[in-house]
Order: structure tokens, then sequence, then C-alpha cells
């Protein structure tokens, strides 16, 4: 029998059978996994399978291929307050499908897991999240190979007037330089490098930025037609 402790990240639970769920978990240590939780689907359990709680969980399999089953406690619970915003309740979800979706099984994401659960406290906290979820998204590509460079600008090395990204090398380009092609470049939202608040339409330049790579190279890459329908929803939310 193979046992193992972690604390995760609630992403999905579904019914199975009449009493069971099928849980989606992004755990600290061994990163996204599925597991059967008996009772799951029960009034004291389901209430604590939300997706953004923090669970701690014990997993249980007669061998390490098979799915498992798991005991969970609730460590901390975010559902109820993000519901409450509809904006922070699609980045939520949207979150939670890219890591179901492109992530593969037990495989630790140690930086993006901290990440994670730094942006569901964001979510729940009532304040603007926008910055918190571009810089999150900008992660979720570095963790999977195809992280944006925003140092400087990749024709002339220039660290500042940074403006476009180039769609190729996801590296930046400054004003000048990318002026003769800025309809073959995507802007580059100042927030994702001064640290500010997005500015009007900065968080819609970010969406797209960033949709831009996880449409083009990261699902292709991982044998995807799309990314999840979440994510779409979230960037048709603000017009992105």
């Amino acid at each position: 029998m193979i046992v193992w402790r972690d604390e995760g990240l609630m992403l999905s639970a579904r019914r199975h059978g009449e009493n069971d769920a099928i849980i989606g978990a992004f755990t600290a240590e061994r990163g996204r996994i599925a597991a059967v939780v008996k009772g799951g689907a029960g009034r004291r359990l389901s209430a604590v399978l939300q997706t953004g709680d923090q669970i701690d969980l014990e997993w249980r399999a007669r061998l390490d291929a098979h799915l498992g089953v798991a005991r969970v406690e609730p460590v901390r619970a975010r559902a109820g307050a993000i519901m409450g915003d509809a904006g922070a309740l699609a980045a939520l979800g949207s979150a939670a499908a890219l890591l179901s979706a492109f992530l593969p099984e037990r495989e630790a994401h140690p930086a993006l897991y901290a990440a994670t659960v730094a942006l569901a406290d964001v979510l729940a906290s009532g304040s603007d999240w926008r910055r918190s979820y571009a810089l999150w998204e900008m992660g979720l590509l570095a963790d999977l190979g195809f992280g944006l460079d925003l140092s400087a600008c990749a024709a002339t090395g220039a660290t500042t007037d940074l403006a476009w990204v180039s769609p190729k090398s996801g590296r930046a380009v400054s004003r000048a330089a990318g002026a003769p092609w800025a309809d073959r470049l995507l802007p580059l939202p100042g927030f994702l490098i001064d640290g500010g608040d997005p500015a009007r339409g900065e968080f819609v330049d970010a969406m797209r930025l960033t949709g831009w790579f996880i449409e083009r190279r990261a699902a292709p890459a991982l044998g995807l037609e799309s990314p999840p329908q979440a994510r779409a929803r979230l960037a048709a939310r603000f017009g992105a």
C-alpha cells in the first residue's frame, strides 16, 4: 500500500456514483493529482471540495499508477468569498481549468504552486486581482517552457521604453525599435514591468499577450486544440 500526505488547492470535483466524488487538486509536493473521495458527494464533504479551497489530503492506493483514494480535511476556505465577485470567480475558474488541462499528473511545480495559492488569496481578498492574475499566467507559461523575457529589448538591448513583445521569440521590443513592425507585435502593458496596477485597457492587452502564447504555443505543444473554455470566458468578459 502506498500512502502519502500533502496540502493542496482544490481544482475540481465531480460526482462519482451515488455518494463519492473524484477530485482534482494541485498539491505542494506532487503537483496535479486526482483521487476518489469517499462520501465526497455528501453535504459535509461537498462543502470542503470547492474550487479554490485549501485542503489537507491523505492519498492511498495499492499501486502508484492507480487513481487512489483520498481522505481530505479543510485548511482554508476561499470559495465563499470569491463567489461574491463574478470577475474573481471567472479568474479562479480560468486558473483551475488551465492547470487541469496543461499540467501533467504527479509532476511537482513548486513555484507555480506557491503563485497559485497567492493568487487564490488575492481573489478571496476582494482587492484588485488583475495584476496578480496576469503575472500568474506568465508564471504558468514559464513553467511550461514558454516564458516571456521582458527584461530588455530583443533588438537593441535597451531596458527602457519597452512597448511590445515579439510573438516569435516572446522577448520585449522597445518602442523605437518596434515602430516599423508595430502591426506584427503584441502590445506590452506597462504594469507587467513597473509593478503598478493595470491602467485602462492594460489588462485587456495583458490577456491578449499571454493568451497568444497559451493558444499558439502551449496548447499545441501539449496536443490540445485550444485552451479551456473557462479561459476564453474570462478573456471575453474583459473584451480580450
